[in-house]
């Protein structure tokens, strides 16, 4: 089954110690969602909360995506969400594009071998330039769909932090656009897998699931 391979392959990930961003990071952090969900969402890398927590998105960026999921008419536990990077960089920097391409080469495409989902949403642009190309910006590509190089169908669209570094008109012209992008995903996944349940009937409660580290 799938969760057990996931559960597997998340045992083998809290003994990674294969680059330099695990010694500033408590422990790397996996992914969140339903093993047999069709569609994942991809973000960048552990924050601080995230890092305390051991779940990706949980923290401000997490919360502000969640609310754009239920919008979406999509909850936590019915989708998957995980990260290109696994060990939070010191200072919350933004991974570069070698490290992400090591760390996502090792687990993540172990991750997205198990899963096989039908549609990645790339949530910014070091999902974006992982899956799709380094010279693609996350301005100019949101939207857009793409196939990655391991021949998944992706649609790219503004990580929530981004959204959090707006204000007044930007930033709500910015949710809209995620909201859209969230809505295009939702369709292509449903035309493909008519009968999978995207949504709960309430929101998921991720601190309620996970304790500090």
């Amino acid at each position: 089954m799938k969760s057990e391979e996931l559960q597997a392959l998340a045992a083998q990930l809290l003994n990674c110690n294969a680059c330099p961003l695990r010694k500033d990071a408590i422990a790397p952090v996996g992914w969140f969602g339903n093993a047999d969900s069709p569609i994942v969402f991809i973000g960048e890398g552990p924050g601080g909360v995230e890092d305390n927590y051991g779940c990706p998105l949980i923290g401000p960026s997490g919360q502000l995506l969640d609310k754009a999921l239920w919008a979406a008419k999509m909850t936590r536990d019915r989708v998957l969400t995980t990260n290109i990077i696994k060990c939070r960089p010191k200072g919350n920097r933004t991974p570069t594009i070698e490290e992400g391409k090591q760390c996502a080469q090792l687990w993540l495409e172990k991750e997205l071998s198990i899963i096989k989902p039908t549609v990645i949403v790339a949530l910014g642009s070091v999902a974006l330039h992982y899956l799709g190309s380094p010279e693609l910006r996350i301005t100019r590509a949101r939207g857009q769909w793409f196939k990655s190089a391991q021949g998944f169908d992706c649609i790219a669209t503004f990580h929530p932090s981004y959204l959090l570094r707006l204000a007044g008109h930007d930033q709500v012209v910015a949710k809209w656009n995620v909201f859209h992008d969230l809505e295009e995903a939702r369709k292509k996944v449903l035309e493909i897998t008519p009968t999978y349940q995207l949504m709960s009937q309430q929101p998921t409660d991720l601190f309620s699931l996970f304790k500090k580290r």
